[in-house]
């Protein structure tokens, strides 16, 4: 049985392994959640003792959110590094990615040309000093 707000467990805990004791040897806090949404349970360990179980498990939940962010990131808009690293440069290249990738995923809507947004960027991109108008690029034969 769970709680309402989820909450299954909040403990205290030493890892008690040969090799993990020696790595960690401060007590940890292990938090078991039922996430009703996902009809799932997970389990959280963190070195913060302060904040409530709850909110350890909401705070997962975000990380969790942003990993699938970055992750979408390198698969979709082909970013593999950023070129600065100030909030401000990583911002600039994120933007500037999604700009290109909705400018590129709106031209094969327009055209109609029913390829991977993918496959219409590595031709767009081969094809930027070409004369041809848009459209031909795509009814081209490959040569």
């Amino acid at each position: 049985m769970h709680n309402a707000d989820g909450v299954l467990s909040d403990q205290v805990i030493r890892l008690t392994g040969y090799q993990t004791s020696k790595k960690f040897p401060a007590v940890l806090r292990r938090v078991t959640y039922y996430a009703a949404d996902k009809n799932k349970t997970f389990v959280y360990l963190t070195n913060n003792m302060e904040i409530p179980a709850t909110q350890v498990a909401l705070l997962y939940k975000y990380r969790w959110r942003v990993e699938l962010f970055f992750k979408w990131i390198k698969q979709h808009l082909k970013i593999k590094s950023f070129w600065g690293t100030t909030e401000t440069a990583v911002r600039i290249q994120i933007y500037s990615a999604i700009t290109a990738y909705c400018m590129v995923a709106i031209v094969e809507h327009d055209l109609k040309l029913h390829r991977s947004t993918y496959e219409v960027l590595r031709i767009l991109s081969a094809s930027l000093l070409d004369k041809a108008p848009i459209k031909e690029l795509f009814t081209k034969e490959p040569e």
